[in-house]
Formats: C-alpha cells, structure tokens, sequence
C-alpha cells in the first residue's frame, strides 16, 4: 500500500511499519482508530448477551438444593433461540468467563438436549 499511488499517505505514514510480539500493540489496531472502536462495540454487545442468557437461564431453570439454578440445554435452546440464534457460542463465552457449568466441550442441537447447564 506504501507503493501505491491512490493510497492516502498521511494514514499509512502515521502506522509503525513492524510490530514484533513482545510490543505491547502487537495484533492489536491503533489506538484511536475505528477498528478499535468496533472491537469494543463487538465485546460490549457479546457482554450484553451473555447477560440476557444468564437471566433467562434464571426465570426459566429450576433452583436445586445446592442454591444454583439449572435447565437443560433442550429447554434453553428452545427458550433462546427465538432471541439470537447465537445460543452456543454465548453459553461458551459465559463459561469461559465463569458464569456457567456445563459437561463437554461443544453442545449439539438434539444430541445433547437433556444436559444441564447450571448457572454459577
């Protein structure tokens, strides 16, 4: 892009030319550019979502002995899909940050419906 003439220079100019892995901006945009900002819009929105999973997993499971709540994953999907069809990969995002519980890597539509996922 440095080489091509209908480039705008100013933009191209103003970004370091390498990045090695110990700096601090490796694999990240610039600060300030829009790329960053629809980064951070996208993890708000995931934020939002995994929210609203967690809350609907609260008014729709059943509260055990131990004091959590849990639904299975049938039920769950059948609930959430008419919300986002992003169901899977919100449950994994609010496992990864320690919300809920489930058994097994990946949920599967159908084949593992009758899986608890407990809400921590």
């Amino acid at each position: 892009q440095r080489k091509n003439p209908f480039s705008n220079e100013d933009r191209l100019a103003s970004k370091p030319v390498h990045t090695h892995r110990g700096d601090p901006a490796y694999g990240r945009p610039p600060e300030g550019s829009k790329t960053e900002q629809r980064g951070k819009d996208a993890h708000s929105h995931v934020g939002k979502e995994v929210e609203e999973l967690c809350l609907i997993i609260r008014s729709t499971g059943q509260k055990g002995e131990d004091g959590h709540v849990s639904v299975t994953f049938g039920q769950l999907f059948e609930t959430y899909v008419t919300i986002s069809n992003k169901v899977v990969g919100i449950l994994l995002r609010a496992r990864k940050h320690g919300l809920v519980h489930f058994e097994g890597e990946m949920l599967w539509q159908g084949q593992d419906d009758d899986v608890v996922i407990t809400l921590l």
